[in-house]
């Protein structure tokens, strides 16, 4: 098995972006004792926000999905950077939240935080599947349609 995340992402086709960089008072991630918790991840294009707006107001549950993607994504560069690309210290996924800004009558926040459930078990395998939370909100950072954050297990 090939430990290394980039190639594994590379092999789906991506490429790990640059992680994102904090916008207020708070870290990347932190590790504690043998968890990882990494803050939340928007979606982002070269850099900037990408997928702004409302699920059923501006955005579909497709293009939700992609942002969801994206923003996995970010939460891998997260990951890669904190485990210098070496997946042999991860044991799991133990909880991914994906936030969905969207319109009162929206109800398929599930569907959308499939683009980014999907991407983590493609890239990871076993090791990719979670326990999860999608939330519907009225509105998340810059803008954007999806914010996810998860919790990892890290061997000893």
């Amino acid at each position: 098995m090939n430990h290394s995340l980039s190639d594994r992402v590379a092999q789906l086709g991506l490429s790990l972006p640059q992680p994102g960089q904090p916008i207020a008072n708070y870290v990347n991630y932190v590790i504690s004792q043998h968890q990882l918790f990494i803050s939340g991840q928007i979606p982002l294009q070269d850099g900037k926000p990408a997928f702004i707006g409302r699920l059923g107001d501006t955005l579909d549950e497709a293009e939700g999905a992609q942002a969801a993607e994206l923003a996995a994504l970010g939460l891998l560069a997260q990951l890669g950077h904190a485990l210098d690309d070496d997946l042999s210290r991860l044991v799991r996924i133990v909880r991914l939240g994906v936030f969905v800004a969207s319109s009162p009558d929206f109800q398929r926040q599930g569907a959308v935080a499939n683009g980014a459930s999907n991407l983590l078990v493609n890239a990871l395998g076993d090791k990719g599947r979670h326990a999860r939370t999608a939330i519907g909100v009225a509105s998340l950072p810059s803008g954007v349609a999806v914010e996810i954050d998860a919790i990892f297990e890290l061997r000893p």
